[in-house]
């Protein structure tokens, strides 16, 4: 690795801690690398894999600096909705939210990715501990405190963990368990911040994708197949659970499909396009950051344009 590629990753963990979400006042010096940049506006499980994995290949392959900022998927939409944010790339982990709630924005799509659902821990504390032996996971987070999970109001993350309650309700047979998690889990608005607060003991565990707890080299405690959002041969026993946001669109749960596209009006087209190129022929980088590329992936929705193939 070069060592702009190597400062610049420097740069990027330095983003990471200190201003998860968001890119720009106060960072021009990690960020102001000179070229051509693309702007990335990506759902918030994905910012280490940008920051850490696919930006610094990218920057090395095409030269292009990668500007991204995190969010969850249902707050990337109302951004971009509102016109708050104009990104080059949008990239969400509920390619079917995406793509419904942006009709008319972005007319076609790439999903490349999946993933997995279940509770990264922390070995040190108590309920982790616990976690590491053998009674099933759900024994154990209903006789401890300390599990979190993310806004379901804000992201797929936070609704998927409210519909893997009420699935493994049923799969379980525990009744009155979708209930009583909600009564007693904790609920971060940052989705991205949820394993930095697991890493540092804040909370115990949290209810994450698999690659997040492969960000912070933390255990991670997969849930089984009915209920992990893991196998699209489920969806329609995924599609039985369901969530209504705060803002009344209720949700079915669905397999975890990350989709990227570029903003009809984006500033650098060009670059964007090679970025979602670069996604779809990386699958080795996207492995080795925690995510799954199963078979049968990539997939396109729409006419793809020029310079896209899969």
């Amino acid at each position: 690795m070069s060592p702009r590629v190597s400062s610049q990753r420097a740069c990027r963990r330095e983003i990471l801690a200190t201003a998860t979400g968001l890119v720009g006042t106060g960072l021009a010096g990690c960020l102001g690398l000179g070229g051509e940049s693309v702007r990335v506006l990506s759902a918030g499980s994905l910012a280490t894999t940008f920051e850490e994995y696919i930006g610094p290949a990218f920057e090395s392959e095409h030269g292009i600096d990668l500007r991204g900022q995190y969010f969850g998927t249902n707050t990337i939409v109302r951004l971009v909705e509102d016109r708050t944010k104009q990104p080059d790339v949008i990239v969400g982990a509920d390619a079917t939210l995406l793509r419904s709630q942006l009709d008319g924005v972005v007319d076609w799509d790439v999903v490349f990715a999946s993933n997995a659902l279940g509770i990264g821990y922390n070995p040190e504390t108590e309920l982790g501990a616990a976690l590491d032996g053998p009674d099933p996971w759900y024994e154990v987070v209903a006789e401890s405190e300390g599990l979190a999970i993310s806004d379901p109001d804000l992201d797929p993350l936070g609704y998927r963990a409210v519909q893997a309650f009420e699935l493994a309700q049923q799969e379980h047979e525990l009744e009155g368990f979708k209930r009583d998690m909600l009564e007693s889990v904790t609920v971060e608005p940052e989705e991205p911040q949820l394993m930095a607060e697991v890493e540092t003991g804040s909370v115990a565990a949290a209810v994450v994708y698999r690659n997040m707890a492969v960000d912070h080299d933390l255990p991670f405690v997969e849930f089984p197949a009915a209920y992990n959002f893991a196998e699209p041969s489920r969806a329609e026993r995924y599609a039985s659970a369901t969530y209504t946001t705060d803002e009344g669109t209720t949700v079915e749960g669905r397999p975890i499909l990350y989709n990227a596209t570029v903003h009809e009006s984006a500033d650098s087209p060009d670059a964007g396009r090679e970025l979602v190129q670069f996604l779809v022929d990386s699958t080795d980088i996207l492995t080795d950051a925690g995510l799954s590329v199963r078979d049968g992936l990539p997939t396109a929705h729409g006419r793809l344009p020029e310079g896209i193939t899969l």
